[in-house]
């Protein structure tokens, strides 16, 4: 029971790595602070941005890349209006469904497995062995030509 489930656990993390291998990486741009952020906006060097969630993506001017994290403010895109930068809006990315279901429920499979061992070692399966082998009657019926006393 314990190399199948050592098997198990060794093919699962197999298959998430391939998983996670083929989606795709996105490299990081520069990370900026939020006040340097706004203060770009100001001046007007701030071409486009993306805001995904709190997290916003965005192009410079110059043509470099910056990434920053809003605290929530909510003037944010009226500075952005204000200043013609470009507004691309996209909703936050959800997990896999794979990673879903694996959260969901792996916790019930560990349970099932746990309960299904556990009943496996009290039958002892049928060898004298585990903890409900105790009623168990070894004796056999024996015929009169085949009583072996011996003292």
């Amino acid at each position: 029971m314990a190399k199948n489930l050592i098997l198990w656990v060794i093919i699962a993390i197999v298959l998430m790595s391939v998983f996670n291998n083929f989606t795709a990486q996105k490299v990081r741009p520069n990370t900026l602070a939020y006040s340097d952020f706004i203060q770009q906006v100001k001046e007007g060097s701030v071409q486009s941005v993306t805001i995904n969630g709190r997290e916003i993506e965005g192009t410079l001017t110059s043509g470099a890349t910056f990434s920053t994290y809003s605290p929530g403010d909510d003037g944010l895109i009226g500075d952005l209006l204000e200043n013609n930068v470009q507004i691309v809006a996209s909703p936050p990315e959800k997990p896999s469904i794979l990673m879903q279901i694996l959260i969901n429920w792996f916790p019930l499979f560990i349970l099932i497995g746990l309960w299904i061992f556990f009943m496996r070692q009290m039958q002892g399966g049928g060898a004298g062995r585990g903890a409900m082998s105790f009623g168990k009657s070894k004796a056999r019926m024996l015929s009169e030509d085949q009583v072996k006393v011996t003292f």
